[in-house]
């Protein structure tokens, strides 16, 4: 199995990002046999963008032919992405390392629906429609 966590840093011993499309890395971490195979850290070159991050937040991951995400809060374009792509969501929280174990051991909750609205992740008035 192969999964994207949405992280604030790079590494397992980073936290999961609690947004999705806007968080700074995804660990890519690839698990065999219950056990940690690969870890591999990729930019999010959604970050910086003004507006449908979520969208290409999920076509990064799906590039690196993921089987899951694990994440805190997910929009409604990036869950539907998702879906689209039969690409497994689960909500965690903490330290990657152990978000994984969770994942391993069977105890994260899957997403069945967007965590949160578009544009939570986008900060004070960022894509909100705000002329400048």
């Amino acid at each position: 199995m192969k999964v994207a966590i949405s992280s604030t840093g790079e590494g397992i011993e980073s936290q999961v990002d609690a947004r999705f499309g806007r968080c700074p890395y995804f660990v890519v971490v690839e698990i065999e046999n219950k056990k940690i195979k690969k870890i591999k850290t990729i930019k999010n070159t959604a970050a910086a963008q003004f507006g449908g991050a979520g969208i290409t937040a999920a076509q990064v991951v799906a590039n690196e032919k993921v089987n899951a995400i694990i994440t805190m809060n997910l929009g409604p374009r990036a869950f539907g992405v998702l879906q689209q792509l039969s690409i497994e969501m689960y909500q965690g929280s903490g330290k990657i390392k152990a978000v994984i174990k969770q994942l391993i051991d069977g105890k994260l909750k899957k997403i069945s629906s967007s965590t949160g609205p578009m544009f939570m992740g986008a900060g004070a008035d960022k894509g909100r429609g705000k002329k400048f």
